[in-house]
């Protein structure tokens, strides 16, 4: 492979440190031509050095010869003091920044000043931290905001989560477990890897290791839809265990239940079983560059397949069977069969009630039945009962 060059930068948001003093830092997560995907933390006196060197770098570039030239975007100066509202406010600057930057000319955005300024340094890895001073405060930008400064979250608690099995990683951009370990969850992706931190290590760790510690059901977690939704599988998957499914690219499914762990339960035709969320995409949807990048990745582990589990929580995680997916789902599709076949009579009925009036058989008058003959001796008159005797 090639020289290493970044991307996509996405600004996640910012962080509010204690240690060694009040301080914020901006969290980017950062994804490489390797596919990799990094998260990187920097002050905005760091970035803005930054921006000042790559000005010096390449002065046409940046308008100093000729204004009408400039394509490197503009960043303002920080302030003499950075405050919590001013580092809110320079959010939005801060995203159109690097999306503007990434999409400069090769020889600005693969250049090395570029590539060596997003690296992940020791301090991203290694943050200092004091256990007498409080967590940091996580502010998350909304991934389908505008960035305008209204739209920022947080104070954020990250949410504490129990490992319940040991995990080996298997990438330079995942973390290993113990289990026991308490890590804080920065990130919850729906495929199923989690963006965790624990002490002064950060990384991608399974969903299917973790448990909360309030309780053994994930109260995120949607119910089933047996109506479905539609998806088109992006990357070909062969069943391992007995209750998944075996599909290939471009097989439109429907997905009856999203899990947290990264597999969901899906309907084709009228079989039901588990496939990876990572390799569906939603029907309709643009394709973008995660078909590719989903080929060189692979399926987080499942929460049955996890061997030794230990959970603090006397009940485990409520579960529903391949079986009652199947059933609920057969019996959805047959209620939709039945109430098609009703509409259907009904517009026979509304039909028939359309003819013409000639073409219907008259109603004939209902026949009286016959009175008795203790009824006519006891009410008809004597010529009358005379008749019958």
């Amino acid at each position: 492979m090639g020289d290493a060059f970044i991307r996509h930068i996405e600004l996640l948001g910012y962080e509010k440190r204690f240690f060694p003093s009040q301080h914020y830092v901006y969290m980017f997560l950062v994804k490489w031509n390797d596919l990799s995907e990094k998260v990187v933390y920097r002050r905005f006196t760091e970035i803005y050095e930054f921006h000042k060197a790559l000005k010096e770098m390449f002065p046409i570039e940046s308008g100093d010869i000729n204004i009408e030239k400039r394509i490197i975007p503009h960043l303002p100066a920080p302030k003499w003091f950075d405050g919590q509202r001013s580092t809110e406010n320079r959010q939005g600057t801060l995203a159109e920044y690097c999306y503007t930057l990434v999409n400069l000319p090769h020889k600005i955005s693969r250049c090395l000043h570029v590539v060596n300024f997003f690296k992940v340094c020791h301090d991203d890895m290694n943050p200092v931290t004091d256990s007498q001073i409080k967590k940091p405060e996580v502010f998350l930008l909304p991934k389908d905001s505008k960035k305008s400064p209204t739209d920022i979250t947080g104070p954020i608690v990250l949410q504490t989560y129990r490992a319940i099995a040991d995990y080996e990683k298997s990438s330079t951009s995942e973390m290993a477990l113990k289990a026991g370990d308490m890590v804080d969850v920065v990130e919850k992706s729906e495929n199923g890897w989690w963006f965790c931190q624990l002490k002064n290590k950060r990384g991608w760790v399974p969903a299917a290791y973790l448990e909360p510690l309030d309780g053994p059901d994930e109260s995120e977690e949607q119910e089933p839809n047996y109506a479905g939704e539609a998806y088109v599988v992006q990357k070909s998957y062969t069943a391992v265990e007995e209750d998944e499914l075996t599909l290939k690219e471009g097989d439109t499914i429907e997905v009856i239940h999203k899990l947290l762990d990264g597999w969901w339960v899906i309907r084709k035709d009228e079989t039901t079983g588990y496939y990876p969320s990572m390799y569906l995409q939603k029907a309709g949807e643009v394709n973008t560059s995660v078909k590719s990048e989903l080929r060189n990745r692979g399926a987080p582990p499942r929460r049955s397949t996890i061997r030794n589990v230990r959970s603090i929580h006397k009940q485990g995680r409520k579960q529903i069977s391949q079986e009652t997916y199947r059933r609920n789902s057969k019996k959805y599709i047959q209620n939709q069969r039945k109430m098609r076949g009703n509409s259907q009579n009904k517009a026979n009925v509304i039909i028939e009630k359309n003819e013409p009036e000639d073409n219907k058989p008259k109603a004939q008058p209902a026949v009286p039945p016959r009175p008795s003959k203790d009824l006519i001796l006891n009410r008809c008159t004597e010529s009358t009962w005379r008749k019958i005797l």
